[in-house]
C-alpha cells in the first residue's frame, strides 16, 4: 500500500491510500460515466429542494445551478476531465463542480448519501432505457406488420415439431411476432411503472435529521412518489432485475424469429433470402451466403438471460442494506440493453429488406397432406371420431367405438381414401381446396356413398395402402379381440 495522504472525497481517517489493485477494483467510472446526465439531473432536483427548505441559500443554489450548466457542458462536447482516481462519475462531477464554484460545491451534498443519489440515478437511466427499447420494439412491430400485409395472401406450411401441419399464410405467421412483441412492450412499460419512485432522501439507509421534502425532488425528476422505505429504497434492485428478465423474455422472441430466418435461407427451406446488408460470406466456400446477422441476434438473447442471472446471484444473499456488489448492477444492466438494442435493431433491418418467395413457400405448403385435416373436418359428421391407425384394419362393414357403432364405409374409408385420391392428384392447394366444393361429378356424388378404390385416379390409387382382406368375423366381440380390445389397444 502507497504511504501519504489519505484519499480526499472519503479517507480522511485514513493514513495511506489503496493500492493499485484496489483502486482497480474499485473504480466504476467506466461503466458509470453513462449516467452523468442523470446525476446532474437529481443534483439540481436535491439542490432547488435545500435551497426550498431553507437548508442552503438561494445564493449557493444559483451557483450550484450555474456550475452544473458548465459540468454538463463539458460532458456533451467532450471537455469534462475525468480522473479514475475519484472512482465513479458522482465524485466525478463533485471535484469538477467544485473546481468551477468553489465552497457552494460542498454543500450540494447536505442531506445526501452516494447510496441514495447512485440509486436514483440508476432509476432514471433505466427508466429511459426502458421507454427506449418500447421504442425498437414498436419499431420492429411496424416492419413486421408492413411485410404481413404485403404477404397476406402468400400460403405456406404452419409447422408442429418443425412437421408440416397445416397451411397458414405467411402474414399471419409474421403477426404471430407482433403478438409477442406488444406484451414484451407491456412488460416493459410495467416494469417501468414499477420503478417509478423516488430513493433520493433516504441517504445511507436510515434519512436524514435535515427538514427535506422528498415529494419535492420526487416529482422534480418525474417520480411518482417517493419510496417509503428508506432501508429498501438503497438496497433494492428488484427494478433491474425485472427489466433484465423482461428482456430476457424479449430476446426470446426475437431469438425465434431469427432461427427461422436462418432456416427459411437456408437451400432446404429455401422459402427467403436475405440481402447482402444483412449476410456474409466464407473465406473459403464461395457459394455461401451465411445469416450471420440472425444467427448473432439467435445468440446474443443467452447473453442477456447470463446477465439477467448473473445479477439475481449478486443480490441473492445480500443483507440490508446497501454493499459494494451492488457496483456491478450498472455494468449488467448497460449490457443487457446494449445487447437487446442492437438485436432489434438488426432484426428489424433484416425484416424490412428480407425477400420472400412465395411460389416455394406454396409449393411446401401442398406437400405433407397439410389440408387433410380440413378435409376430414368437411367431409366427417362427427369428427371427434376420427380413429388412430388401427382403423385401417378394422372390420369392412362395422368398427366399434364406446357405444356408437361408426359404419366403416362413410365414417372413416372414405375420407381417408378421398384425402389420399384429391392430395395425390394434386387438386388439394395450401390453405384450402382450389377445386369447388360442390361436389360436380362421380367422385364427389353422393356424400353418404361409399367409394370405390377403383372408381380413384390412377395417380391416387398407387398412393392408398392397401386394405387387408379379411372376412368380418360377424360379431363385434370377435373383431375386438382382433383389434387388441374393445379400446383398440
Amino acid at each position: 500500500m502507497n504511504q501519504g495522504k489519505g484519499q480526499t472525497m472519503w479517507g480522511g481517517r485514513f493514513a495511506a491510500t489503496p493500492s493499485e489493485i484496489m483502486d482497480e477494483i474499485n473504480c466504476s467510472l467506466d461503466v458509470d460515466r453513462r449516467m452523468a446526465e442523470e446525476d446532474i439531473a437529481g443534483s439540481r432536483a436535491h439542490a432547488d429542494m435545500l435551497a426550498e427548505m431553507g437548508i442552503i441559500s438561494q445564493t449557493d443554489n444559483e451557483a450550484i445551478q450555474s456550475g452544473l450548466d458548465g459540468v454538463l457542458g463539458e460532458l456533451r462536447d467532450g471537455s469534462f476531465p475525468y480522473r479514475r482516481e475519484l472512482e465513479d462519475i458522482h465524485m466525478n462531477v463533485e471535484a469538477r463542480l467544485k473546481e468551477l464554484i468553489g465552497a457552494p460545491a460542498g454543500r450540494l451534498h447536505t442531506a445526501r448519501s452516494r447510496n441514495d443519489q447512485v440509486v436514483t440515478d440508476f432509476r432514471l437511466w433505466t427508466r429511459s432505457a426502458l421507454d427506449g427499447a418500447g421504442a425498437l420494439l414498436a419499431g420492429l412491430q411496424g416492419a413486421l406488420v408492413r411485410r404481413a400485409d404485403e404477404h397476406a395472401g402468400t400460403i405456406m406450411p404452419g409447422f408442429t415439431h418443425l412437421q408440416t401441419a397445416q397451411p397458414v399464410t405467411l402474414g399471419h405467421h409474421l403477426l404471430a411476432y407482433v403478438e409477442m412483441a406488444s406484451r414484451d412492450r407491456s412488460r416493459l412499460a410495467d416494469c417501468a411503472v414499477r420503478l417509478n419512485e423516488s430513493p433520493l432522501g433516504a441517504a445511507a439507509l436510515a434519512g436524514t435529521g435535515f427538514p427535506i421534502d422528498r415529494d419535492m425532488t420526487a416529482e422534480a425528476l418525474g417520480f411518482a412518489r417517493p419510496m417509503a422505505n428508506s432501508l429498501d429504497a438503497v438496497a433494492s434492485r428488484d427494478f433491474a432485475l425485472e427489466a433484465l428478465a423482461d428482456l430476457s423474455i424479449a430476446a426470446t422472441h426475437l431469438s425465434r424469429l431469427a432461427e427461422e430466418i436462418v432456416l427459411w435461407t437456408s437451400p432446404q427451406f429455401g422459402f427467403a433470402s436475405l440481402t447482402d446488408a444483412w449476410s456474409t460470406g466464407s473465406s473459403i466456400m464461395p457459394q455461401k451466403r451465411n445469416p450471420d446477422a440472425a444467427e448473432l441476434v439467435r445468440a446474443k438473447a443467452a447473453l442477456i438471460t447470463a446477465n439477467f442471472s448473473a445479477l439475481q446471484g449478486a443480490i441473492k444473499a445480500l443483507p440490508l442494506a446497501y454493499a459494494k456488489d451492488l457496483q456491478d448492477d450498472k455494468r449488467l444492466t448497460f449490457e443487457a440493453f446494449d445487447t437487446f438494442n442492437l438485436c432489434v435493431r438488426a432484426m428489424t433491418g433484416m425484416i424490412e429488406t428480407i425477400r420472400f418467395k412465395p411460389d416455394a413457400m406454396r409449393a411446401a405448403a401442398a406437400k405433407g397432406f397439410s389440408t387433410a385435416t380440413d378435409l376430414a373436418d368437411w367431409r366427417l359428421p362427427h369428427p371427434g371420431h376420427l380413429m388412430g391407425p388401427q382403423a385401417l384394419f378394422a372390420s369392412p362393414n362395422k368398427w366399434h367405438s364406446g357405444n356408437r357403432d361408426c359404419d366403416w364405409s362413410n365414417t372413416m374409408k372414405r375420407p381417408l381414401l378421398l384425402a389420399a385420391a384429391l392430395l395425390a392428384a394434386g387438386t388439394l392447394s395450401a390453405c384450402g381446396l382450389t377445386g369447388d366444393l360442390k361436389r360436380p361429378g362421380p367422385l364427389w356424388g353422393d356424400p353418404n356413398a361409399a367409394i370405390d378404390p377403383a372408381d380413384l385416379p390412377d395417380e391416387a390409387k398407387s398412393d392408398l395402402p392397401p386394405l387387408p382382406e379379411r372376412e368380418s368375423t360377424g360379431t363385434q366381440e370377435a373383431d375386438d379381440e382382433l383389434l387388441g380390445g374393445a379400446d383398440g389397444n
